[in-house]
């Protein structure tokens, strides 16, 4: 009896050292809270006051071109969140106070998915410069980061040939590597929206998916950004069961992915790994 205990116990030292235990689970760091005042699809975004008082440790999205919100950047920010400024680089939207200066490099129709918005006819001239503005703001607001809106727009012959604008695919890759270029000579980070092509040199990426049209990206490349240490996001939308969607990417991607998810019952959204 004592010689099967030994003969036990050596089998369990010997299977332990040669990896055959299952591992326990370990946490992600790379995986953070996402939090979202910028913009929402069905019901609302968070709010500052939720924000101050929930988020910690976490990339919070915030649109600071839009009433005070830039006022608290650096209240977010003592909480050991990085703060995300929105801007978008394919539309010009004709509420902004910069819409002028952009009107000239934009086409005359507006999108009809979204009233107000005009995207972006050329990228080659003096649009570049009212972007670095927008950009110039962002940075002397504190923000950590820079969230690029639309920048896929010129990817899409669909709406070139609805709306008629002149940007090649090239041309956008060219003009988004060169804000983000910008964007970290101002000492931040870029984040990529809904594509990672032609975007090496971004520092994340974030994802909109829907309850009917999940993981519709193109997946290897969200695979390579996280295998970098790179921050990956995907932004639930309309979701009933938020915790089954999560798992559903996790089962993908691994744990290292970041999630928010827009909750169909409370009508907000819902946070992870928090």
């Amino acid at each position: 009896m004592k010689f099967s205990i030994l003969l036990l116990s050596l089998l369990f030292i010997f299977s332990n050292c040669n990896g055959t235990d299952d591992p326990k689970p370990q946490g992600n760091e790379q995986a953070v809270p996402v939090y979202n005042e910028a913009y929402q699809e069905n019901y609302e975004a968070d709010k500052i006051d939720d924000i101050l008082q929930q988020a910690r440790g976490a990339y919070v999205l915030v649109d600071p071109f839009e009433g005070d919100v830039a006022s608290f950047v650096d209240d977010i920010k003592a909480e050991g969140n990085e703060v995300g400024g929105y801007i978008s680089i394919g539309t010009g939207e004709d509420w902004r106070a910069d819409f002028d200066q952009l009107q000239p490099y934009l086409v005359s129709t507006p999108w009809g998915q979204w009233p107000g918005e005009y995207f972006v006819n050329e990228t080659t001239t003096g649009i570049l410069d009212v972007m670095k503005a927008r950009i110039d703001s962002l940075a002397a607001w504190g923000c950590d980061w820079v969230e690029f809106d639309n920048m896929d727009w010129a990817f899409d012959d669909n709406l070139r040939a609805t709306y008629g604008f002149q940007a090649t695919a090239q041309e956008a890759i060219d003009y988004f590597n060169a804000l983000c270029d910008y964007v970290h000579q101002k000492g931040m980070k870029c984040m990529a929206k809904n594509t990672v092509e032609g975007a090496s040199g971004f520092d994340g990426v974030l994802y909109e998916s829907y309850n009917n049209d999940k993981n519709w990206w193109d997946e290897a490349g969200a695979k390579s950004f996280l295998s970098a240490g790179k921050l990956v996001i995907v932004n639930h939308y309309n979701e009933k069961n938020c915790d089954k969607v999560y798992q559903d990417y996790i089962d993908i991607y691994g744990p290292g992915i970041s999630y928010i998810c827009e909750d169909r019952n409370l009508k907000r959204y819902v946070h992870y790994n928090e």
